[in-house]
């Protein structure tokens, strides 16, 4: 081979191999670029640990579960709820308060997560659930009894732990 071709030879070996280095960058770079653009919106509103809630068995009183909740205490948090949330641990819940007992009815519009609705009387005492809700459904779930607080927890959670009609709630806030 003359020294002229085998120059020529590395030459285009050497473009070819920074080619295919540079075409590698760039698959990479469109990947990089793609999972960024797939990737969850970090808009989500995420969960505010502001209290603890234990569930109370009806019949000696002992705590069934515990769990984290969040408060929604005025109207445009009781308006807010969970709408717009992809997920809860098993662990949270939120629970809302309202300023006296009154037949409560929810719905799920814009709410992502399948929940048990439990409806709680001015005595914290359990007195309807909606288990299994259908989520972003516009359905009213209503309470069919007085209810001063609701607590929304992820579907399933009733069945689980075993809460029931007549169990109660005792809860404190974290300040």
């Amino acid at each position: 081979m003359s020294a002229s071709r085998w120059l020529l030879f590395n030459a285009g070996l050497c473009l070819y191999i920074a080619g295919c280095h540079n075409n590698r960058s760039q698959v990479s770079n469109i990947q990089s670029s793609e999972t960024a653009v797939t990737a969850p919106a970090t808009g989500e509103p995420q969960f505010k640990k502001e209290g603890v809630l234990y569930f109370l068995s009806k019949v000696n009183n002992d705590t069934l579960r515990q769990i984290d909740i969040e408060l929604a205490t005025n109207d445009q948090e009781r308006a807010q709820g969970l709408m717009d949330r992809k997920s809860m641990k098993d662990t949270q819940g939120m629970l809302f308060i309202f300023p006296h007992a009154e037949e409560q009815s929810f719905w799920m519009k814009n709410t992502y997560i399948s929940l048990d609705i439990i409806y709680i009387n001015e005595k914290r005492e359990i007195v309807s659930v909606q288990k299994y809700t259908t989520p972003l459904s516009e359905e009213s779930l209503p309470s069919f009894k007085k209810a001063q607080y609701v607590l929304e927890v992820n579907a399933g959670f009733c069945d689980k732990y075993h809460i029931a009609y007549g169990d109660k709630i005792s809860y404190k806030e974290i300040k």
